[in-house]
């Protein structure tokens, strides 16, 4: 890894070998998986845990991904993943997010993935604790 010191709405990564593909790069549903963890990880820097919110009976649902792939990354790749959040609507909020490799800060993709916040019967409800996530630390 790098000396890399990661900000509050930065995670640092290294890509493992059975991330990749055939070609020898990391396979592109592999990326969301990054992405959902990166998000988890923001949310606590925010105060809030997604484990606790979803036992508070509140579903974030991922209602689109939107994802522009730029560049690969190979195994051993050391990046970061920056995450921001932005209100759509009062059921509605989006994370903007970047993967960005440490060696020559190339940024490999763009993301914008839109959450709703539902019940535990799939009901639009309002989560008044995302504002947080708009906030700075």
């Amino acid at each position: 890894m790098t000396s890399f010191e990661p900000q509050s709405n930065q995670m640092l990564f290294e890509v493992r070998d059975y991330e990749c593909d055939m070609q020898g790069i990391v396979n592109n549903a592999v990326y969301q998986n990054y992405l959902e963890h990166a998000r988890h990880k923001f949310i606590k820097t925010k105060g809030l845990d997604f484990a606790q919110i979803t036992q508070q009976g509140i579903n974030l649902v991922l209602m689109r991904a939107e994802i522009d792939y730029k560049r690969s990354l190979k195994s051993g790749d050391a990046f970061y993943i920056e995450t921001h959040a932005q209100r759509e609507s009062k059921l509605k909020f989006a994370f903007y997010q970047k993967v960005i490799r440490c060696h020559d800060q190339q940024v490999i993709l763009q993301a914008k993935m839109v959450v709703a916040s539902t019940n535990q019967h799939g009901k639009p409800v309002i989560f008044d604790q995302a504002d947080t996530l708009f906030e700075p630390i």
